[in-house]
């Protein structure tokens, strides 16, 4: 067979499936109309292309946005005798589309947890290579108290990112509260400063009203500052 006589069956062939009443839009909103009678009130959406298409038989294939089924897509396989144009529904499924079942990639442990996962009776062990900390008292990265010994002894990072959290959070500068706020906790009798290492810039709360018991960024402010007056 010539080169030529192959390109031309193969234009022939694509000519046919154009004209297949198994992908005009009638079979499309077949499709579309009995998934819909077996979706329990899920949006059907938008078609995103066909599948297994033969001479009698095709899968059309919608978006899927269903809970619980990530990466499913709806299906629905139509029909249609040879020399008819009448398009039938034999299957309807949501079925997972290429990767849904594949398990994501594994993460540690320790990578999953984030604040406030912790709770009673709940054990967390250090990393062995958490910078946080380090067991020796002489590094100079590390944060000693006079007095004071323990195993592990806080670093300089392992402040830096706690003030960072601190400065960041909902205590911060830049929370809801403290751009609300007319008086800051600086300057208000609730606020105990926290001292060296830490230094001024934050302290603990003891109004319990506010913030009581949470670290506070000196720059934080609040309704209840010892100073608030009301006019009346």
């Amino acid at each position: 067979m010539t080169d030529s006589t192959h390109r031309s069956r193969s234009r022939s062939r694509r000519r046919k499936a154009a004209q297949s009443p198994l992908l005009a839009p009638a079979a499309v909103q077949a499709a579309r109309r009995a998934l819909e009678e077996v979706a329990d009130g899920e949006e059907i959406g938008e078609h995103i292309g066909v599948t297994g298409l033969g001479e009698n038989v095709a899968t059309h294939r919608f978006a899927a946005d269903v809970p619980g089924y990530s990466g499913w897509e709806w299906n629905a396989v139509v029909a249609c005798a040879t020399g008819s144009d009448w398009v039938t529904i034999n299957e309807v499924a949501l079925v997972p589309a290429t990767g849904a079942l594949e398990a994501p990639d594994w993460v540690p442990y320790s990578e999953r947890l984030r604040p406030g996962d912790l709770g009673p009776g709940d054990i967390m062990e250090l990393s062995p290579h958490d910078d946080r900390v380090t067991e020796d008292s002489m590094s100079r990265h590390a944060i000693t108290f006079p007095g004071r010994e323990t195993k592990r002894y806080l670093t300089e990072k392992g402040l830096s990112e706690a003030e960072r959290r601190w400065r960041t959070g909902d205590f911060g500068p830049n929370s809801e509260f403290a751009e609300k706020a007319t008086l800051y906790c600086r300057s208000c009798a609730f606020y105990l400063p926290m001292g060296e290492p830490v230094g001024d810039n934050f302290g603990v709360c003891t109004n319990e009203y506010s913030a009581d018991g949470h670290v506070v960024a000196a720059s934080y402010g609040c309704g209840a500052h010892s100073d608030t007056t009301v006019a009346d």
